[in-house]
């Protein structure tokens, strides 16, 4: 190769090329064949390479590549996202996040199991970031991984990374979760049949039914949905054919995966619907059971706000005829006829010419006022006999301290009708041998003399029998 700028000395020629045959290179004239440079026969410190300290990853490579979990990570969040028919940005944020997740400290020493289910909640998070309707369950059934699991690896994600992801509204979900029933004439029969929008319609009014009722509230949202499906479906057309289904059965017929806990959620919200059917005019008085109960859905859901303002009604009014007290207790209660609170007194607090307000379903009690037809049930306790004892009282029966302790609601939260039973921590008791010994203790050592008579006894004829042999 010709060097730019060099001119041989001898002959002035510029045709100055680089000779490399031999181990010393040289600067050399293709004219005269003179030696215009010569190389050196060793190298300096600063142009050696090798022999110095050179670390792994630039020995080896230039740039880090993604190791290989990562890399099946970014492939199983892809998946996941087209499975769902997310959209590119969607899919790009997801990616974003998995990555970010993957390299924090938090998850890098984990186990494999939660690394493969830290794409399927980086997904979920996107899906809640963009009002995507996409439930928990949905996620397990596609990872086929423990729902306990994804959940605590969700949220110490959430955590990790600061994301603010709400939770989806189950209404939002239930058309999504319609649209899995395959109960088109094309699957099934056309008695058994029904349109995704119809049934959306009526389980949407279900669904409103059971969160007034505190059915959804901290509750799973895939077997609720599951449970007023099935309801809708039976009671759009409550024929034979259609009131013979169990769940399990309809399931398989719709081609869904059954929940272990939608059978629970079947049976408390008929319970529902038998208390506001009751509540029915044209009934009569007629009981209402879970088996036809399914004919009065139509009924019960155009009048449900009516319906709830009734049950209610009826409920206060029996804890009201419960909590009446027999004439022997109300004339043993000193000042009965004239300092004594009745629950009939609550009515006539009213001015005559104030008109009666209806209570509104789910809206808390403000202060002590109270409407017409309502019962205060602070004084429960007092009713029932039970005696308390108080300052500036005259009698051993006065009101408890606690307001509303006594209070029992028509719906209760999941939370107050199956309390968790809290565990009790066993105090360890530290023994270091410098403990004072109690006298009961040390009288449980010494012998009776009836112990001390039968020890000799059985010593002496341990002793004979020995003889004997």
């Amino acid at each position: 190769m010709a060097t730019v700028g060099l001119k041989c000395p001898e002959c002035g020629s510029l045709d100055i090329v680089d000779d490399e045959h031999y181990s010393q290179p040289q600067l050399v004239c293709s004219d005269c064949g003179a030696v215009v440079s010569e190389g050196l026969l060793t190298t300096t410190r600063s142009e050696e390479t090798q022999g110095t300290d050179v670390r792994y990853t630039n020995s080896t490579e230039v740039d880090k590549k993604p190791c290989r979990n990562l890399i099946n990570g970014i492939h199983r969040v892809r998946a996941l996202c087209r499975i769902l028919r997310l959209t590119f940005l969607m899919e790009e944020t997801a990616e974003t996040h998995f990555k970010q997740a993957y390299e924090h400290p938090n998850f890098i020493r984990v186990s494999l199991q939660k690394k493969e289910v830290l794409a399927g909640c980086c997904v979920l998070a996107t899906c809640r970031q963009h009002s995507w309707p996409i439930a928990m369950g949905t996620i397990c059934c596609l990872l086929e991984a423990n729902p306990r699991l994804i959940g605590v690896v969700y949220q110490e994600m959430v955590k990790t990374l600061k994301i603010e992801a709400p939770p989806t509204s189950i209404i939002d979900l239930l058309e999504t979760h319609c649209q899995a029933y395959k109960l088109s004439p094309q699957h099934v029969h056309e008695e058994l049949s029904e349109s995704s929008k119809d049934l959306t319609k009526r389980a949407a009014v279900l669904l409103e039914l059971a969160a007034d009722a505190w059915l959804v509230t901290g509750r799973q949202p895939v077997p609720i949905l599951t449970a007023s499906i099935f309801l809708a479906w039976q009671s759009l057309k409550p024929t034979q054919a259609r009131l013979k289904y169990t769940l399990a059965r309809f399931c398989q017929m719709a081609k869904v995966t059954k929940s272990s806990i939608a059978p629970k959620r079947v049976t408390e919200l008929k319970e529902v619907l038998c208390k506001l059917g009751q509540e029915l005019p044209w009934l009569r008085g007629d009981e209402v059971t879970p088996q036809t109960v399914i004919q009065m859905v139509d009924d019960i859901l155009n009048h449900r706000l009516t319906l709830l303002r009734r049950a209610l009604s009826s409920h206060e009014e029996a804890l009201a005829s419960e909590l009446v007290l027999p004439p022997s207790l109300e004339d043993s209660l000193p000042g009965s006829h004239t300092n004594t609170p009745c629950l009939e007194g609550a009515a006539s607090s009213q001015t005559p010419g104030q008109t009666p307000k209806e209570p509104f379903v789910g809206e808390p009690d403000t202060g002590n006022v109270q409407q017409q037809g309502d019962v205060d049930l602070t004084y429960t306790v007092v009713m029932e006999g039970l005696p308390h004892t108080g300052p500036g009282t005259d009698s051993q029966y006065s009101q408890p301290s606690a307001p509303n302790s006594g209070k029992r609601s028509l719906f209760e939260p999941p939370s107050v009708r199956y309390a968790k039973i809290r565990r009790v921590q066993v105090p360890v008791v530290e023994v270091t041998g410098d403990e004072e010994i109690s006298d009961s203790e040390i009288d449980s050592y010494i012998r009776t003399p009836q112990e001390i008579r039968d020890y000799v006894e059985a010593k002496e004829a341990l002793a004979s029998s020995d003889d004997e042999f």
